[in-house]
Formats: C-alpha cells, sequence, structure tokens
C-alpha cells in the first residue's frame, strides 16, 4: 500500500494537469505528406499556423497567400504547417502524393505539409481533438466548418487565434495577428 498511495497520487496529479489544459500542439506527431513522422514539437518556440487544406475548394487559391505569407515570415520564426483533409465535399480526394505534386506544380508551396487526416467527425486526428475542443480553448474551439480554417499558434505552443475560412492568410487581421505573436524582434 505504501508504494501504491505514492504511484496513484502520481497518476491523478498527471490527469488533472492534462485535463487542465497544459497540451500545446507539441504533445502532437502528424505523418509528413512523404509519410515521415512529424512531431509538431520540432517548431518549438515559432509561431505556426495550422491550416487544413483541399485542392479542389473554392478557397483553394488561398495557397498563393499562405506561400506569401510564410516567405515573408519564415526568417522571423513563423512556419505554415498545410494539413490535408478530405472532410467537406470530398474536395481533397487525392494521395498524399498527388496532394503534393498538386501543390508544388500549381501554388509552389513550400511550407511544410502533412499526410492527409479527417478533423471532424469520429475518426478527427487527436491534434484537431485538441484544436477544436471548446471546454479547453473557449475562444478558438468548436468544429471545423470548412477547408482552409486557420490556427494561429504562439511560440509557446498554445493557440493564439482562429481564422474561418473566409479570412484570408494576408488579410491585415491575421497579418497583425502573426506579427503580433512573432513580436516586435527580428529573428
Amino acid at each position: 500500500m505504501r508504494v501504491i498511495a505514492p504511484l496513484l497520487f502520481s497518476l491523478l496529479f498527471c490527469a488533472a494537469a492534462l485535463m487542465a489544459g497544459d497540451k500545446t500542439i507539441y504533445d502532437f506527431t502528424l505523418n509528413s505528406i512523404d509519410g515521415q513522422p512529424a512531431p509538431l514539437a520540432a517548431y518549438k518556440g515559432h509561431v505556426v499556423m495550422l491550416v487544413n487544406v483541399a485542392s479542389r475548394c473554392g478557397f483553394t487559391p488561398q495557397y498563393t497567400a499562405l506561400e506569401s505569407i510564410y516567405e515573408k515570415y519564415k526568417d522571423r520564426g513563423f512556419v505554415i504547417v498545410g494539413i490535408p483533409a478530405n472532410n467537406f465535399g470530398s474536395q481533397e480526394p487525392g494521395t498524399n502524393q498527388e496532394i503534393k505534386t498538386f501543390c508544388s506544380s500549381k501554388y509552389s508551396v513550400t511550407f511544410p505539409m502533412m499526410a492527409k487526416v479527417s478533423v471532424k467527425g469520429d475518426d478527427k486526428t487527436p491534434l484537431y481533438q485538441y484544436l477544436t475542443d471548446k471546454a479547453a480553448s473557449p475562444k478558438t474551439g468548436g468544429e471545423i466548418q470548412w477547408n482552409f480554417t486557420k490556427f494561429l499558434v504562439g511560440p509557446d505552443g498554445g493557440i493564439v487565434a482562429r481564422f474561418e475560412p473566409k479570412v484570408t492568410p494576408d488579410s491585415p487581421e491575421v497579418t497583425s495577428a502573426i506579427e503580433k505573436a512573432l513580436g516586435s524582434e527580428k529573428r
């Protein structure tokens, strides 16, 4: 019993810490578009924009603005992570290789792209369970409604802002939030 009580206390403490919202995006690993494990912890200290993308959507031309803001801010510690999903109108039906080819040939995408996942429904990937958890993040939580929903994450891995699909990546609202998250100093 002497050994079990401290162990039980430790387990309960850890569970309580996780339930209290101590998680960040750094606790998740996706697969890259090439199928390799891609821990989001690799972006610790960076400002990250996570975007669920699709190749056959009315918002697909946002790839141009995403690439533009990535190029503008990447030297200051900004990263965009494209996360293909086929949850809305089957607008991302391709394989990971087809998605990669489309993004590089049509939009010259150079920011990191992940393998296709589900961002909604019973098979929602754990990262999107975290991002959309309304209890943990009342200001930014809630189900993904469509492709090109953008989550801005601060250098500490916490969610800073959420932008719905109609808000373009290069809008003043988004670029202002990126600049604020990056801070005034150049990296």
